[in-house]
């Protein structure tokens, strides 16, 4: 009898708690380079560049 193929226990954790990258850090634009420091609580991919409103990513 094979054993079934499904999402065992574990599977699709991220790393860490809530696989967050913590409070400190920066959030950069990809598209201009612009860097601001990263808000806690407020994810990166949430904000706007200010100078050419892409959405920013974190660093």
């Amino acid at each position: 009898m094979a054993a079934g193929r499904g999402a065992g226990q574990g599977a699709g954790r991220g790393t860490g708690r809530r696989g967050g990258m913590g409070p400190g850090g920066e959030c950069v634009c990809p598209h201009c380079g612009h860097k601001m420091p990263h808000t806690p609580g407020m994810p990166c991919m949430q904000m706007n560049c200010p100078k050419c409103g892409t959405r920013m990513v974190r660093a």
